[in-house]
């Protein structure tokens, strides 16, 4: 039965935000309640539907996989739940730390190569060749 305060597919992507495709695909990996049906058979969902989409889209900028905002939801509420949501929070700040040491790495990598560039066009000018592109030329043969 269609609650009263339900609206159509269209409306709650507006109220949230996302397209009709994200909201079909949210229900499909089973991240949103299977919608109900009217009697002509068009999905309609609850206002609340529209918050747990903001949640998942906020989720997602914040780096949390579809997959990993599916386990907070299937974890059964209170103290699993939330065990569940503080393992993810340490997975996810190990893989950050990891990435924000690959990131300075590169950083050291790039300016040192910014320095090689900008000694040979202070050393030739017009007649500099580019030391990056050199390096990399014999490094692929």
């Amino acid at each position: 039965m269609v609650e009263s305060n339900s609206v159509q597919i269209g409306e709650i992507a507006a109220l949230a935000e996302v397209s009709v495709d994200t909201v079909r695909y949210y229900e499909k990996l089973k991240l949103l309640p299977k919608a109900a049906r009217t009697n002509s058979g068009y999905r309609v969902f609850s206002f609340e539907t529209a918050e747990r989409i903001r949640f998942i889209k906020q989720a997602q900028e914040m780096g949390f996989t579809l997959s990993e905002i599916k386990q907070l939801f299937v974890s059964g509420g209170g103290e699993n739940q939330c065990k569940s949501v503080r393992d993810l929070i340490q997975t996810k700040l190990t893989e950050l730390e990891e990435k924000m040491q690959q990131m300075k790495s590169f950083k050291g990598f790039l300016n040192r190569h910014l320095v090689a560039c900008e000694n040979e066009l202070t050393a030739h000018g017009k007649a500099a060749e580019c030391p990056v592109l050199t390096t990399i030329e014999i490094s692929s043969r």
